[in-house]
């Protein structure tokens, strides 16, 4: 019976490295590509957007930490909610590009805001 155990453990050896996902280099770092492109044109359009609403302080900021996390509900819809078949982890999705958004949407936030309220 020693014999016959050994022989089903290497056998579940070798199923669970089948069970490793691998992924194309190129298609990750496109699949990343779309997700800074996407961040950072929604950052910048919801700048404009809460410079012209005119938020200040803590409200612009809640603004975008909410534009984020429903641009990080629509990439994983568009993922068709299988994550690890697109990239190697969740937070690929939900914290890639958000603090480097964040600047392109301070500037334009500010830029906005400036433009139609106080000139």
């Amino acid at each position: 019976m020693g014999h016959n155990d050994s022989g089903g453990s290497e056998k579940k050896s070798s199923e669970s490295a089948n069970d490793i996902q691998t992924f194309n280099a190129e298609n990750l770092q496109s699949n990343m590509k779309v997700i800074y492109y996407s961040r950072t044109f929604l950052a910048i359009i919801s700048g404009v957007i809460a410079g012209i609403l005119g938020f200040t302080g803590l409200t612009g900021f809640i603004f975008y930490v909410l534009i984020m996390a429903i641009t990080s509900l629509g990439l994983v819809a568009k993922a068709k909610f299988s994550v690890h078949s697109y990239f190697d982890s969740w937070n690929r999705i939900i914290l890639d590009g958000f603090f480097g958004g964040l600047m392109s949407f301070v500037l334009f936030w500010t830029f906005a805001y400036d433009i139609v309220h106080i000139f």
